[in-house]
């Protein structure tokens, strides 16, 4: 096939994958996404940054290789291969581009050599140089400098400083899942993509924030993050202006967030989702943003990326068997993953329900938000179909929330 590198650099090249049709990702849902590899040619030997996916990625990779090597006017031969993480939509196709250049070296993190043989089994042939943050690979007047960057979102997750450019390639962080024509950030609207970018940290990132402060913490103490003059990860956009993401990743690690309020709700024959909708009216009433959910139609990845950066949440299900409605259950499991008190959030939950009889949902709901995380502030239990009466309570509930978290 015929696929063109990009220039980013000079000698820099994105030699990646478009995956224009991938709807699914890590369970949750995409508009497609990139793979991004970088080829960087030094005046003695070239670098591969990464690998991609299956289904026919491979083809991609090489015909892109193909046409940097020609736009370089330089023998096609890799020299050196860098792994930074080894989840497989960085790595299936690693073994079989080693395999096309048999003499390169190979590099990864201990953790990353250890991984591919767990996953592929069939690296034990394969010499890898394992590498930590203080080591560096010459290529001839470029210096890739390794950064250690475990939890990023793997235990054998690490980043590349390539020195004399100030380009991070950073792997998985400060990416976003988008598949897109053109290659940089600043190439959309910036609402666009950090709302892609806050997408992806809140669905793969935010269980590695307290990782990711002392990372920035070290980085800032050892002068690097003033050099980084782009930024080129492996999923989505690369940003020439490294500022913008730099700031907000600094934020959502650090539990920065907004007077909003996600509303999540689902319901079974409209009274649970009554309830939503007068909670609603009591926290806008109070000039705080709202955001709702129903679960029977909306994702939870959606739903996590809006919790990121909210101050609350208001979450209903009735009751079903005792139980909360089990379609609420996969979020649950979602929040239980995410862990967003690790940013150093302290969210408040308001618990409602409509139950039959002797209910049951809010004291399992209460139980899951608390493991997850969350301070319960207050509960709603409606017996059947909310009247007047109960519509008043929701609403003041929904006036008392949104007073609890309201900036000074």
């Amino acid at each position: 096939m015929k696929a063109e590198s990009v220039k980013i650099a000079d000698g820099v090249y994105w030699v990646g994958a478009l995956h224009w049709n991938t709807r699914s990702f890590h369970g949750f849902a995409i508009p497609g996404t990139t793979y991004n590899c970088y080829l960087v040619f030094g005046d003695e030997k070239v670098a591969l940054i990464d690998n991609v996916y299956s289904d026919g990625m491979i083809n991609q990779l090489n015909a892109r290789i193909e046409d940097a090597f020609a736009k370089e006017n330089r023998e096609n031969k890799i020299d050196v291969f860098i792994q930074c993480h080894t989840e497989l939509d960085h790595s299936i196709g690693l073994k079989e581009t080693i395999d096309k250049y048999p003499e390169a070296e190979v590099y990864a993190s201990p953790k990353g050599a250890d991984f591919l043989e767990k996953q592929y089994h069939t690296y034990s042939d394969v010499e890898i140089t394992t590498v930590k943050t203080g080591d560096s690979i010459d290529l001839g007047g470029k210096t890739l400098n390794i950064v250690s960057a475990p939890m990023l979102h793997w235990p054998d997750s690490m980043f590349v400083m390539y020195a004399e450019e100030g380009i991070l390639f950073s792997n998985d962080a400060f990416g976003q899942h988008l598949c897109l024509s053109k290659r940089y950030a600043e190439d959309y609207s910036e609402d666009f993509i950090l709302k892609a970018a806050k997408k992806f940290f809140a669905n793969l990132v935010v269980l590695g924030a307290p990782m990711l402060r002392m990372k920035f913490q070290e980085l800032t103490d050892a002068g690097i993050v003033e050099q980084i003059k782009m930024i080129a990860p492996c999923h989505g956009q690369i940003w020439k202006d490294p500022s913008k993401i730099v700031k907000a990743y600094s934020n959502w690690a650090s539990g920065v967030c907004e007077d909003k309020i996600t509303i999540v709700y689902d319901t079974m024959h409209h009274s649970t989702e009554k309830l939503a909708y007068q909670i609603a009216e009591g926290i806008m009433s109070e000039g705080v943003e709202a955001v709702m959910y129903h679960m029977e139609s909306d994702y939870e990845s959606e739903v996590v990326t809006d919790i990121l950066d909210s101050k609350a949440i208001a979450l209903g299900a009735p009751t079903m068997m005792n139980k909360p409605f089990p379609r609420i259950g996969n979020l649950m499991y979602w929040l239980d993953c995410l862990n967003f008190k690790g940013t150093t959030s302290e969210k408040n939950a308001l618990v409602f329900s409509s139950k039959g009889w002797g209910g049951g949902a809010i004291a399992k709901l209460q139980r899951d938000l608390e493991s997850a995380g969350f301070t319960i502030f207050d509960t709603l239990d409606a017996v059947f179909v909310p009247d007047e009466d109960i519509y008043a309570k929701a609403f003041q509930k929904g006036v008392e929330l949104a007073k609890s978290i309201k900036s000074e």
